[in-house]
């Protein structure tokens, strides 16, 4: 299965009502969602999970991951355990502007937007049990620092992860939340980028998910499609299992360019269109086989 739900799909419930109860301590956040780190609290066997994490999903990196997530994971040096947020932001802050911000969890979709839009990323400050090391319902640290913040220091791609928190107002005014969050949740959750080594993984979700990591380069059963933002806003997915289809990317250029237009006329439009399923090929999908070319 895939690793969790995204950020920004929907509104959360921190009431306790829901049927799945959120984890995180939601009771001394601040208006912004925000709360301490509590980075002193770690423990010594949550660091050795976190290493144990972070070395597994490193072996596989050369193989499955983008060359750009890879060189900015380096950059951050966070394999020794739990990163400590406040020194990883200098690193970022000096790189392109980003700073972390520790959350207990999921948050309301305009709590999030207007983190990315002010380049503040929000990383859950609690992890993973021991029995949850391949699959977890909600984001935890090592899903969001690991599978999120190394892309953060690519400018092209932070531009773009800012571009599209700016985006949240309109999609709320114009009802077009549900298109906007799957924009998301394909293109920063379960991305693929076409390489001259053939098509590799930047998506935090399967980046933090060792399963999915190989499912998404290797298995003929997904489909992999080229990127086209009206195809992507159309497409369902799923959040229990692993993805039934990918879009690939030729370069992060491609996705911001896609961003910076002015998506309430494109609302209007799908308004009227029906949603896709994630599971079929379209007329005029560019598709990818497990390597490279596209049919």
């Amino acid at each position: 299965m895939s690793s969790t739900p995204v950020k920004a799909t929907g509104p959360v419930d921190t009431t306790g009502k829901s049927d799945t109860p959120l984890r995180g301590d939601y009771t001394a956040i601040a208006a912004d969602y925000t709360i301490p780190q509590g980075w002193d609290a770690i423990t010594a066997e949550e660091h050795a999970r976190w290493r144990t994490l972070y070395d597994r999903q490193s072996a596989l990196l050369p193989r499955y991951a983008a060359p750009e997530f890879m060189a900015c994971l380096a950059r951050l040096d966070a394999r020794d355990g739990v990163p400590h947020f406040d020194r990883a932001s200098d690193v970022l802050r000096r790189a392109t502007g980003w700073t972390l911000v520790a959350v207990p969890g999921l948050l309301p979709n305009d709590i999030f937007f207007n983190h990315l839009a002010e380049k503040r990323f929000p990383v859950t400050n609690w992890i993973r049990r021991a029995d949850e090391m391949d699959y977890l319902v909600e984001p935890d640290v090592f899903h969001d620092f690991f599978g999120h913040v190394p892309l953060l220091m690519h400018p092209v791609f932070a531009d773009y992860l800012q571009a599209y928190g700016k985006k949240g107002a309109e999609a709320e005014a114009h009802g077009g939340l549900e298109r906007l969050a799957r924009l998301y949740w394909y293109m920063v959750e379960f991305g693929l980028i076409n390489t001259p080594a053939g098509l590799r993984a930047y998506g935090a979700g399967m980046l933090s998910s060792r399963g999915e990591t190989q499912y998404c380069i290797e298995s003929p059963q997904p489909n992999r499609i080229g990127f086209d933002l009206e195809r992507v806003m159309r497409t369902r997915y799923r959040i229990d299992d692993y993805q039934e289809t990918y879009f690939v990317l030729d370069s992060f250029e491609q996705l911001f360019q896609a961003t910076a237009r002015d998506f309430a006329p494109l609302y209007a439009k799908l308004a009227g269109l029906p949603d896709l399923p994630a599971d079929e090929v379209q007329p005029g999908d560019k598709v990818f086989t497990a390597g490279r070319q596209a049919a």
